[in-house]
């Protein structure tokens, strides 16, 4: 019953979202390759993911990092990236916005 899982296709149209600069589709592959055992390719996903302001990737990657599966020097650029991600993403429209969505909640 229902619609089969085509996990290839959705995979392919993961990485596909992921090549479009899709933060949330990096993270979703970094936790198929953890998954699957290949940990330095789940880092570097999540790296890129970090890199575009996610949250969760930089969250994930501090503990990694506290796991000694990321140098502190590599922790401390995707840092510095993910707040320039942030910082550019910055307006008064969004904040205006992020502050009446708060409002209502």
């Amino acid at each position: 019953e229902g619609v089969e899982k085509d996990m290839k296709k959705s995979i392919y149209h993961v990485e596909q979202a992921a090549i479009g600069g899709h933060p949330e589709a990096r993270h979703n592959l970094a936790y198929e390759e953890y998954r699957n055992g290949r940990i330095e390719r789940a880092v570097k996903h999540l790296t890129i993911a970090a890199n575009l302001g996610l949250d969760e990737a930089l969250r994930m990657l501090r503990e990694c990092y506290k796991g000694g599966r990321v140098t502190k020097e590599d922790f401390a650029a995707a840092l510095r990236a993910h707040q320039a991600a942030l910082d550019a993403a910055k307006s008064p429209q969004r904040e205006a916005a992020e502050a009446a969505r708060l409002s209502n909640h």
